[in-house]
């Protein structure tokens, strides 16, 4: 079992772009499945990013393309999100979610149901 802790959120104003940090509490092997996801107010948990912890397979959703950088910090058992050119769209709380087990096909980074661990969440608020 693992604690998974996102830091990294805050206020924005459009246009401007911050990083998300996604932290496991143990070492992760190459094939773990890290995901980030968000959700706004009134509205369902959407799939943002995924990407195995040992390589840079990424999936993205479509909403983020072009303007995010996923990187990771292997010393640091830390994943980061970076996204550029916010807008109030963006406005959500992100969580980090991973899963220890092997991973599932590609077309299914994308469903929250096969994450085992999630995080609290990081609030990200973008201003008009």
């Amino acid at each position: 079992q693992i604690q998974v802790l996102e830091t990294g959120g805050g206020l924005v104003e459009t246009g401007g772009s911050l990083s998300l940090s996604c932290t496991t509490s143990h070492l992760l092997s190459s094939d773990t499945l890290v995901a980030w996801f968000r959700q706004s107010p009134g509205k369902e948990r959407e799939f943002v990013a995924a990407s195995l912890w040992g390589e840079n397979t990424i999936k993205a959703a479509a909403s983020i393309s072009g303007r995010y950088t996923i990187s990771r910090d292997r010393a640091k058992y830390t994943l980061f999100l970076q996204l550029s050119n916010l807008t109030p769209e963006d406005t959500a709380v992100y969580y980090c979610a991973a899963r220890l087990r092997p991973p599932p096909i590609y077309h299914s980074w994308s469903d929250a149901t096969v994450y085992d661990y999630w995080g609290q969440g990081t609030q990200v608020t973008v201003s008009p």
